[in-house]
């Protein structure tokens, strides 16, 4: 029996992993360190955020992304210089090898609910129980395909999770399906790779992110237009400083915002990297799609009603993510079952405690709840630190319950 299991190392995992260390809680955390960045990230892309936003959480705020390059010798800003997602991986696993040594590179096959708590199977077949479960497992699980696609077979359709490396289309035919920063980034990084790129969207102009303006900024533009972990404005404010508060709102206004704030916007790096080099075919709807002998065809409808047909390899759905507690399998269907929705997320307590008692669930899985910081990763601050506060009192307290029921019996 362990007081605390969590699922996953990524930098919430981690991060909570910090937390609970400094403050002398039993748990276990099994995972792969930092693979969602490593293994479904291509390589050579660069972060959004910028550098002061891409730090996980220490107790004591120590080893941030900064202190890393500076002891490492590589090139870094608070703003202004895109982080290589390379660094950000070797941070991350420089950060785990500090304070979180305990991680178990191992995969939780299952979680039920058992007496005292829960029972997880790894993939060793080891079977650990756990007073309480956080379920810290990224993106893994959440990739969103337009329907329309998803009948395609596997050789002519996939998600830009899968690809890590994007050698495999050099020469080929591809199509991006999407105007968020994923899809800009794949396309700019298989158009220089040497692949034959069409970026396709619904979106009748892509948004690239504004360059950060650093000093240059106005008294008035610095007061109105507050710089944030997840950019600029009160309203973004709101959210980084308030995120508990944003829980108190009313469940459809908590959807709205969240559907609302901050849609697809690339990074203003990529701008100039792509913009005029390959055809984007933008404001358009995809009727249909057939794959036949290699070759996939989208018939595609513009906003006027004209259409076009453009045949291409292979298709990427650069199109997110989506939290849906239903698709995570590792969980018996009997636990999904339980757990109360907001929207397809958990809904949470305060501490991130879903309908299930002593089931946590965190990062994107908790958005809704609490907001567009949780989003990302630096939201990794505000959540180990009030989860890691929550589950070392609750500890000590199901421990007293424990003793006074066998007390009893």
């Amino acid at each position: 029996m362990t007081e605390i299991a969590i699922i996953g190392a990524g930098p919430y995992g981690l991060s909570i992993a910090a937390h609970l260390s400094a403050r002398g809680a039993s748990f276990r955390i099994f995972g792969k360190p930092m693979t969602s960045w490593s293994e479904h990230m291509p390589r050579g892309m660069q972060l959004k955020s910028e550098g002061f936003a891409s730090s996980l959480s220490h107790p004591r705020g120590e080893f941030t992304l900064g202190d890393y390059c500076a002891k490492a010798g590589i090139a870094y800003q608070n703003t202004g210089l895109p982080v290589k997602v390379e660094t950000f991986v070797e941070y991350g696993l420089a950060f785990q090898k500090k304070f979180v040594p305990n991680l178990e590179e191992k995969q939780v096959i299952s979680v039920e609910s058992a007496e005292g708590g829960y029972r997880l199977v790894l993939d060793d077949h080891e079977e650990v129980l756990a007073q309480a479960v956080v379920v810290a497992t990224g993106l893994t699980g959440y990739e969103r395909v337009p329907a329309v696609l998803k009948g395609l077979p596997k050789e002519a359709l996939s998600h830009s999770s899968e690809h890590g490396d994007l050698d495999q289309f050099r020469g080929r035919r591809v199509a991006v399906v999407g105007a968020g920063a994923s899809a800009l980034d794949l396309a700019t990084l298989l158009h220089e790779g040497g692949a034959n790129v069409e970026l396709i969207a619904r979106s009748s102009g892509i948004r690239f992110q504004d360059p950060p303006t650093g000093a240059r900024r106005s008294l008035k533009d610095r007061l109105m237009r507050p710089v944030t972990p997840i950019g600029a404005g009160l309203q973004l404010l709101f959210y980084v400083q308030a995120a508990g508060l944003f829980r108190l709102l009313p469940e459809s206004v908590r959807l709205d915002r969240m559907r609302k704030t901050l849609g697809p916007a690339p990074g203003w790096f990529v701008r100039d990297r792509i913009a005029g080099k390959i055809p984007f075919h933008l404001g358009v709807e995809i009727m249909s799609v057939s794959a036949q002998n290699g070759t996939v065809k989208l018939e595609l409808r513009a906003e006027d009603g004209h259409v076009e047909t453009i045949e291409v390899d292979h298709i990427i759905a650069a199109t997110g993510y989506s939290a849906d507690v239903d698709r995570l399998s590792f969980l018996s269907p009997a636990l999904r079952a339980r757990v109360e929705l907001t929207g397809r997320a958990p809904a949470l307590s305060s501490n991130f405690e879903s309908s299930v008692r002593g089931l946590y669930f965190v990062g994107l899985a908790s958005a809704n709840a609490f907001g567009p910081l949780l989003r990302f990763a630096c939201g990794a601050e505000f959540t180990a630190g009030r989860l890691a506060r929550h589950l070392a009192k609750r500890a000590p307290r199901e421990a007293s319950m424990r003793t006074t029921e066998e007390a009893r019996a």
